[in-house]
């Protein structure tokens, strides 16, 4: 009894328990947005929250049509993206949404940005196209 008490426990440990990595949500507008953009956004979500995703593709693009600096919009454009399977195109706005808030914990951290495969690990050893004596191109 004790050893098969001993095994549960480690398959347990090993496994985490049964829980599964936390699913990705939606963000919403900080405060200060257009009360229009906001709208848009929600509109976003709650078609992303009802499994629309055309639907929410289509909300998160007018919301960038309408302030393309919105970080949240992107990030929320890119999570609809990699549920309909476009990861190339997801990649691009989590990416955006990165460049337009650097201290995001939220979006930073999302998978593509997270992963050593997302091509965001950088070689100091390589020269940056912008260095004078680059010769790649």
């Amino acid at each position: 009894m004790r050893v098969l008490l001993r095994v549960v426990l480690l398959v347990s440990l090993l496994t985490g328990c049964g829980k599964s990595a936390p699913a990705i949500g939606t963000l919403q507008a900080p405060a200060g947005t257009k009360p229009e953009v906001v709208q848009q956004l929600e509109q976003g979500n709650a078609r992303f929250a009802s499994r629309d995703w055309a639907g929410a593709e289509q909300a998160f693009r007018r919301t960038i049509t309408a302030d393309p600096t919105l970080a949240e919009a992107h990030y929320n454009l890119a999570v609809t993206l990699d549920r309909m399977g476009n990861q190339s195109e997801a990649r691009k706005h989590y990416m955006e949404a990165a460049n337009l808030a650097p201290g995001n914990k939220i979006i930073w951290d999302s998978p593509p940005l997270r992963a050593p495969t997302s091509g965001l690990t950088h070689d100091i050893d390589k020269k940056s196209y912008q260095d004078p004596t680059y010769k790649g191109f």
